[in-house]
């Protein structure tokens, strides 16, 4: 018999009536989970990726171990760069290393357009392999947004202040704003071929963004945001923005033409609300409490769910990604409660 599409998270977003809060993890695809630690023994990331069937098996696991409302695709923000003449490799223990970084105006016009499906099809198999073979839940695409991979670019991998990324801002803004362009562009062409193959909803990570204040957020980052939420809103998908350490930047969010803003720990839901966020809020547990006594993790759910509960659309979240030393028994558990204890809610 076949199981019935859960829609949950999709409901949720258009703010319609829910039978429960749906519940996905940012990073619930791998590193706390033993069989994907077994996989990684043998493949990296990037190879885990350009084999379909194994990509949707590390896709679909959490999905089916822990019964969430959304799986995401198992895949790096990094995937698409390769495509565009960018040098990278996912060094363990580092992350994104770039071996040829943006210096210059002559970089930037060296990058090469995007040809999706041509130079990508490994992953365009595994999500319509996940959308018409195994996920009952929605699958949700994703992308890096332009600052946070053109911090990467420029910085040549990981960065705890972004200074090299804001001095190519502040000093060479004709060729900030050629790579912002390019990399709307690169991104509204990736993310089409994710929803062309069956993906369901699409996620921005703009993970680093927060190193922004306002003003400079608005000038420099926000037209080219505009520019791939106003091109995505034609592809009849709900969108999700998200950063890190950006509470200040959420007003600049409300304006876009995004369906769904992404709370980290540090803004609550009811701060959210009463600073006049009208659009459905994701989040937001800190990963950390995963680590806390079970207890304590059930207290600080059930602060974000009676908070999520007074307005319609809510899903829950983490604040950002789930640690390696997370016990999937405590994913699990919790997914159970915030159906259990938000379908009480919702009566």
């Amino acid at each position: 018999m076949t199981k019935k599409f859960n829609d949950t998270f999709l409901k949720a977003i258009r703010g319609e009536k829910v039978t429960h809060t749906p519940v996905w993890y940012m990073r619930q695809a791998g590193r706390s989970q033993p069989e994907y630690r077994k996989i990684k023994e043998k493949y990296s990331l990037f190879e885990i990726t350009h084999q379909p069937e194994l990509c949707a098996y590390v896709t679909a696991l959490p999905v089916e171990q822990y019964n969430n409302d959304a799986a995401i695709l198992y895949k790096d923000i990094m995937s698409p760069l390769p495509a565009i003449g960018i040098d990278v490799e996912i060094k363990a223990g580092i992350g994104p290393v770039i071996h040829n970084p943006i210096r210059s105006i002559e970089d930037v016009n060296k990058l090469t357009d995007i040809e999706p499906t041509e130079q990508l099809p490994y992953i365009f198999e595994t999500i319509k392999l996940l959308t018409t073979e195994i996920l009952t839940v929605p699958l949700i695409g994703f992308a890096g947004a332009p600052f946070t991979l053109a911090s990467y670019l420029i910085e040549g991998g990981p960065s705890r202040n972004y200074n090299k990324t804001k001095s190519f801002m502040y000093s060479q803004s004709d060729a900030w704003f050629a790579l912002m362009n390019h990399l709307a562009d690169m991104t509204i062409k990736y993310v089409k071929a994710q929803v062309d193959a069956g993906a369901k909803a699409i996620q921005l990570f703009d993970s680093w963004v927060g190193a922004l204040n306002t003003p400079d957020y608005r000038y420099y980052i926000k037209p080219c945001m505009d520019k791939i939420f106003t091109a995505l809103k034609g592809f009849n998908v709900p969108t999700i923005m998200f950063g890190i350490g950006a509470s200040h930047l959420i007003h600049e969010w409300n304006d876009l033409p995004v369906d769904v803003i992404g709370l980290d720990w540090r803004t609550s839901i009811t701060e959210a609300r009463e600073k006049g966020i009208t659009k459905t809020l994701q989040g937001n547990l800190d990963p950390a409490f995963l680590l806390a006594p079970w207890e304590v993790i059930e207290e600080k759910a059930k602060s974000i769910l009676d908070e999520g509960l007074k307005f319609p659309g809510h899903i829950f979240n983490l604040g950002h990604g789930v640690f390696p030393e997370v016990n999937p028994e405590t994913l699990k558990r919790l997914t159970h409660f915030v159906h259990e204890y938000s379908s009480k809610g919702q009566a």
